[in-house]
């Protein structure tokens, strides 16, 4: 079980944190969470600083002297992106977690968090889903380099808190949306795939929307901007090697959650289903008692979560392609 660190706050007030991947989905929420905190927030872009590339992101961490990290960068994409650009995805996913983490061991960062994916779990594990399934069995071969590329990292920081007590810390958030989400036609995740879809549909005027797969897997989502705040809680009172899954504790059915999606947007067409695109994982929903034991639980309900996150792609570009 995970430590609560009674008496032991970590305090991000007054440090200078780095926030790795802070153009993403989930790093901007951290970026933006931890302005209530009153600390120093460190960012670095792509162009400023390549993370697949040791010699650069030691140098960075040698001069720049972060005390705390949140290691949020990762190539990441929806189930075709998953299954298309599996070296990319394996490859690139290493290299980040490799770099980012030894570079914080080289120079003495306080703390790290690595975040992870629920998708480290096998593909047929119990549901819910508790840390304890961790490779236990096969994983969902769509996205399998992906998956083994976030384990690595898991280990990575689970090996150098037990060789050099090092305080990484690791956290595995569920299926993830909100402001900052990549609206690809092809490679985007199913929500912004979804909200894309719809926009236009409903912009089109078309009679129907077709969503990939069957729509009976169930998945559960978790509202980017409540991820952040667990992610600020939990660097700041858990220490442990054991991963926490991060999530709300409650799924749906993809069916259902497309028609919410199109009832958010206002499309009144029907929704039709391709089962030749394929489904995934059947079921994907985590146990939640360790961050609830913790004190913490998601506080954005999923339709609340869905208008914001449509306001959000009203509001960018990729409304307008």
């Amino acid at each position: 079980m995970g430590t609560f660190l009674k008496g032991k706050i970590y305090n991000l007030a007054n440090r200078r944190i780095w926030v790795a991947g802070h153009r993403g989905m989930i790093g901007s929420a951290i970026v933006r969470r931890l302005k209530a905190v009153g600390c120093e927030v460190l960012t670095a872009t792509r162009a400023e600083l390549d993370l697949t590339n040791q010699a650069t992101v030691f140098e960075w961490v040698r001069e720049n002297k972060p005390q705390a990290v949140f290691l949020a960068a990762a190539k990441v994409g929806g189930i075709s992106a998953n299954d298309t650009l599996r070296g990319e995805f394996i490859y690139e996913n290493l290299a980040i977690a490799l770099n980012v983490i030894h570079a914080a061991h080289l120079h003495c960062v306080e703390k790290l968090m690595f975040l992870g994916s629920t998708c480290i779990y096998p593909r047929l594990a119990p549901q819910p889903m508790n840390e304890e399934a961790l490779l236990t069995g096969p994983l969902e071969k769509t996205n399998e380099p992906y998956a083994i590329a976030k384990i690595s990292g898991i280990k990575l920081c689970e090996a150098y808190r037990d060789q050099y007590n090092d305080d990484f810390i690791s956290i595995m958030p569920t299926n993830i949306f909100g402001p900052g989400d990549n609206y690809h036609a092809e490679h985007s995740h199913v929500v912004a795939a979804l909200i894309r879809r719809f926009h236009e549909a409903k912009a089109n005027g078309d009679a129907e929307v077709v969503v990939w797969g069957s729509g009976t897997p169930r998945r559960e989502f978790l509202y980017v901007d409540d991820l952040a705040d667990a992610c600020v809680f939990a660097m700041e009172r858990y220490s442990d090697a054991g991963v926490l899954n991060v999530g709300t504790g409650k799924d749906i059915e993809i069916g259902s959650f497309a028609k919410v999606v199109a009832d958010v947007i206002g499309f009144k067409g029907n929704v039709v289903f391709d089962p030749s695109r394929p489904d995934g994982t059947p079921r994907k929903l985590v146990d939640v008692s360790r961050m609830t034991d913790l004190g913490w639980t998601a506080s954005t309900t999923l339709r609340a979560g869905l208008e914001a996150a449509y306001a959000d792609y009203r509001n960018s570009k990729a409304a307008d392609r």
